[in-house]
């Protein structure tokens, strides 16, 4: 069996960089307790109102925990990361923040919205709209081979920014190492996120999570590329059992289906559930997923955007 190690959550970094000296050494087999702040490192605050977005220090964004050196990783090893906790803290928010999101030219202004997560079992948009928490961390990487400071915003070639809402506890998430020791960090929890994270939100969240690691020597893996392995069992049982709403966008680009289907979505929430366009818009960040519906049709593809009708109580 291996050894448990707690972090210090002052321990933290903002952006990948393979000079910088590791956080803590393990051995593989060895467990990680960790905690980390939500995304803008304490600059959105409970309550705080949506100004906050015109002010950004964006240099103090996505605080990862690590780096994490796991002796014997190699270049041409993967690196396995297995989700034995995720525990999110009591608050959490969802916020538009301009020039970024899926759906930036429509949505211009900053809007944020708070999020009780003190329960941990769901949080509510309003009395009737409750959303069922998920946790995960929005980014898990490795440091990449290439010298200086790179940006956590886009996913790198050692993964980073991924926003895979499925490796929740149980999960085994497979990375490339390129570098010595790996290098892994991670943070940027969210509490609950739909696939596609469409407004650039999930509920951003401080979190306390626990991950084991092991090496895969010599088995290497795709640059820009990772793998994962979700535990027996649905994946999203909270959010099945009232079946979907879909919206569904057809043409020559997948980027403008996406947006298309989402729009559609917006529209319908308005209509249908007296939703403002802001909420309707946070809703599809945190419930909905974007689907490739078909991609071999030439010329013309589909996107589908399934919204789990669960989230309304009547």
């Amino acid at each position: 069996m291996g050894r448990e190690h707690v972090l210090d959550k002052s321990k933290i970094h903002h952006k990948w960089d393979n000079s910088l000296t590791p956080a803590i050494e393990i051995d593989p087999g060895d467990i990680v307790h960790c905690e980390t702040d939500e995304v803008t490192s304490g600059q959105v605050t409970p309550g705080c109102s949506a100004d906050i977005f015109n002010n950004l220090n964006f240099d103090l964004l996505y605080p990862l925990a690590g780096p994490i050196y796991v002796k014997g990783a190699a270049p041409g090893d993967s690196l396995e990361v297995e989700i034995l906790r995720m525990q999110t803290l009591d608050w959490g928010w969802t916020g538009l923040i301009p020039g970024l999101g899926l759906l930036a030219d429509d949505f211009p202004k900053p809007y944020i919205r708070h999020f009780d997560l003190s329960n941990g079992l769901t949080t509510a948009l309003r009395d009737d709209i409750h959303i069922p928490i998920q946790p995960f961390c929005g980014t898990m990487g490795v440091t990449i081979d290439e010298a200086g400071q790179h940006a956590v915003l886009p996913p790198t070639k050692g993964g980073g920014n991924i926003d895979t809402r499925h490796l929740n506890v149980g999960a085994k998430l497979y990375l490339p190492v390129y570098v010595p020791g790996a290098m892994f960090s991670a943070g940027d929890c969210h509490a609950a996120q739909g696939d596609g994270e469409v407004c650039v939100t999930g509920i951003e969240c401080p979190m306390q999570f626990s991950l084991r690691f092991n090496l895969h020597k010599g088995r290497s893996l795709r640059p820009w590329s990772y793998q994962f392995v979700t535990p027996p069992g649905p994946l999203q049982p909270k959010y099945d059992e009232q079946g979907y709403f879909a919206t569904s966008a057809l043409g020559p680009d997948l980027m403008e289906n996406a947006k298309n289907a989402i729009r559609d979505m917006i529209g319908w929430l308005v209509a249908e559930k007296g939703l403002s366009r802001e909420d309707a818009y946070v809703l599809c960040s945190l419930a909905v997923d974007l689907k490739i519906s078909q991609i071999v049709d030439a010329p013309n593809w589909g996107v589908s955007a399934y919204l789990a009708l669960s989230v309304f109580r009547s």
